[in-house]
């Protein structure tokens, strides 16, 4: 997606934009049309600058949705974009070096408000998009209304090392996408096992900030929870999914399906958008374990309600809370007839190293954490936990089995 900013109030006041779009004719069976004008500038590759910025590729990292982001961002100088009001034109192409794909052409059209001759600051631009392993190369230029012209044009390449290289992407080689707006999206259907081997699990997520001091639940986090809920989904062996999406610190249920083919990610994003982080609650105030009182009681209805999932688990940022759930409570629930698990979401695990609320009582129901870092992290645990499940209920069901 493409933003517009600027240090200006000026700019703040500009009317919403639009997001990038493709090109008609994107596609293996297409055929993009461009202006004379920009197919020259492609063309010839030369940089220009008679329209001043500076342009700074942004190098494809892998996100928790298990795909390749790449971008760039770009600064303008207020005193060029003088006058007005006007627009910008910005064209694209993203070509796999492999010659194995086609270019794909991104197009936006951005309206520039009135700016006062002198204006100090610039304006700034960003774009991103997403790729598959590979290398590739990006023809950009940016267009003003009097036909000013900046260019810019660079490499980048798409790849796994070390330990991730047994990563299955989300999507092919050689392949490049727009960048997904909307976190929330539904899953697109999915060949599972058979029906009498796929797995039903039960998965619990905390979604909070990262920072435990922050009063806002930011994209970057919620986008890494939705991954793992994503992930876990997307495993062909698991057919049948309870969840129930938390906040400890508002002490809520915000969302819970149970025993269903497939996560509802739509009812799940409307959920979270009732979260008030910021605001304060007296009656909490007045309870300060209420949190772990909260966090006890979820445990306890979610371990004895319904039909027994193959596994539970439990996902979530660090969750240090002045009280562990007692033990003792715990130790009513009696052993569970199926594995626990916490994946537990830090990007700065050496900042908290020691284990937190949740961890500890997964800890005392003999369950297992995974700490969750990099991409890679999540990829991995999601395999080796669903592998473990798999073996656990097939042993159950061997011993239940009737001797012959």
């Amino acid at each position: 997606m493409l933003t517009f900013l600027a240090i200006a109030a000026l700019l703040c006041s500009a009317p919403a934009l639009n997001g990038q779009t493709l090109l008609p004719g994107n596609g293996p069976q297409g055929r993009v049309r461009l202006h004379t004008t920009d197919l020259a500038v492609f063309e010839a590759g030369e940089e220009r600058d008679d329209l001043p910025c500076a342009v700074s590729p942004n190098q494809p990292v892998l996100g928790f949705d298990l795909r390749f982001h790449a971008g760039y961002d770009i600064a303008i100088p207020l005193r060029d974009l003088a006058g007005g009001p006007g627009s910008l034109s910005v064209l694209f192409r993203v070509t796999p070096a492999s010659g194995e794909g086609e270019p794909v052409h991104f197009v936006q059209h951005i309206r520039v408000p009135e700016i006062r001759e002198g204006a100090r600051g610039n304006a700034y631009l960003s774009g991103s998009f997403e790729l598959g392993e590979g290398s590739y190369g990006v023809d950009w230029l940016m267009r003003d209304h009097s036909g000013r012209v900046c260019s810019h044009f660079w490499d980048m390449e798409a790849k796994l090392s070390g330990k991730d290289r047994s990563i299955d992407l989300n999507i092919g080689p050689s392949m490049v996408r727009p960048s997904t707006e909307e976190q929330f999206e539904d899953e697109p259907p999915l060949i599972r096992a058979s029906q009498e081997d796929r797995l039903s699990v039960k998965v619990l997520v905390n979604f909070a900030p990262q920072s435990q001091h922050s009063a806002t639940l930011q994209p970057a986090d919620t986008s890494a929870l939705v991954s793992i809920l994503r992930t876990i989904s997307r495993e062909p062996r698991i057919g049948k999914f309870s969840v129930v999406a938390f906040n400890l610190h508002e002490q809520r249920v915000l969302h819970s399906q149970r025993d269903t083919g497939r996560i509802d990610f739509p009812a799940l994003g409307r959920s979270l958008e009732t979260l008030e982080l910021g605001a304060i609650d007296l009656g909490r105030l007045s309870d300060k374990h209420g949190e772990t009182k909260f966090l006890a009681k979820l445990i306890r209805e979610e371990l004895g309600q319904g039909p027994a999932p193959d596994a539970l688990i439990f996902a979530g940022p660090k969750a240090i809370l002045k009280r562990k759930v007692p033990e003792e409570e715990l130790e009513e629930l009696g052993r569970l007839s199926y594995p626990i698990y916490y994946m537990n979401y830090n990007l700065y695990p050496y900042e908290t190293p020691w284990r937190d609320t949740i961890g500890a009582a997964v800890k005392s129901l003999d369950g297992r954490e995974y700490t969750i870092t990099q991409p890679g992290d999540l990829w991995r645990a999601v395999r080796e936990m669903v592998s473990e499940i798999a073996v656990d209920r097939d042993s159950r069901r061997l011993v239940a089995a009737p001797s012959e």
